[in-house]
């Protein structure tokens, strides 16, 4: 089997979490129940997805020259993801710091740190993604070298797949741009019409499964039944899936990818929680 060609431009932080019993008041200093420095981003957890599913991966990105640094290159080679496009910058990387409360509900702060330093790309990030099959893109780094990256790949005739989050005001070029949008429920009803204005649309539906709207046809997947322990990752771990199977089979890359995002919800972190190809396909539905 081929490996499909996956181009990730994206952010990548590291992940700083405090467990408390509950959230300090203004001015209070609490005792928390634990701590753990975990590698995150959405665009590094998406890559590492598509790696682990199968894809020849290659990251465009940055991170400082702290000491965060070296951990966050070395998570993404450790999964097979290529990270020659990873630029090192002056200064510190991005960091989420999080906080969970006895109820696992959660606070962040992103600071983006060197995923702000990503306002061009290179001839080598532009060389990489018109030889690729697929082009992966969030909105954690600049929006406008997210527009640049699109639109270079729509006129390589590269795929560009597009998770608008955090949700923002997308530019008309980016829209016309994306040939597959995947957003959860939340992010379709903040996008409203833009949903409409791409060829496919993905909606991931948490335990409900995912649809894929094309034109007026829409196709559902089932999630599997699982028992989550943690489902810090699983949209990361749906996207970077079906990246990677919409190259190999799309007919079944819905379902592909739903599985993969049940999987993630298995295991605790974000990054790490992402499922192995072989994994997927043990729990994939049989076809009639």
């Amino acid at each position: 089997m081929s490996k499909p060609r996956i181009v990730v431009v994206g952010s990548i932080n590291m992940d700083l979490t405090t467990s408390v019993p509950r959230f300090p008041a203004p001015g209070e200093t609490l005792l928390g129940t634990a701590f753990a420095t975990t590698p995150g981003g959405k665009g590094s957890n998406q890559a590492i997805a598509a790696a682990k599913a199968g894809g020849d991966v290659t990251f465009v990105g940055a991170v400082g020259d702290d000491g965060f640094a070296t951990q966050l290159r070395s998570t993404l080679a450790d999964a097979g993801v290529d990270t020659s496009l990873l630029r090192s910058v002056n200064g510190a990387s991005g960091v989420a710091a999080i906080t969970v409360d006895a109820d696992a509900e959660n606070s962040i702060i992103v600071v983006a740190g060197a995923n702000a330093s990503v306002t061009e790309l290179t001839e080598h990030d532009l060389g990489a993604i018109a030889s690729a099959d697929i082009l992966l893109c969030q909105l954690e780094i600049p929006l406008a070298t997210v527009t640049a990256a699109a639109r270079h790949a729509r006129r390589n005739g590269t795929v560009v797949i597009l998770n608008p989050s955090p949700v923002q005001d997308l530019p008309e070029e980016l829209i016309s741009s994306v040939d597959i949008l995947i957003v959860n429920h939340t992010e379709s009803t903040q996008l409203g019409s833009v949903t409409d204005r791409v060829p496919y649309l993905v909606t991931t539906l948490g335990a409900g499964g995912a649809d894929l709207r094309e034109r007026e046809k829409t196709v559902h997947a089932d999630s599997p039944a699982v028992t989550p322990v943690d489902t810090t990752g699983a949209g990361d771990a749906f996207t970077g899936a079906f990246a990677v199977e919409w190259v190999l089979d799309s007919d079944r890359a819905l379902h592909f990818a739903a599985v993969a995002g049940a999987l993630a919800t298995t295991v605790n972190g974000a990054a790490v929680s992402s499922p192995t190809r072989s994994s997927i396909e043990r729990h994939l539905p049989k076809r009639g």
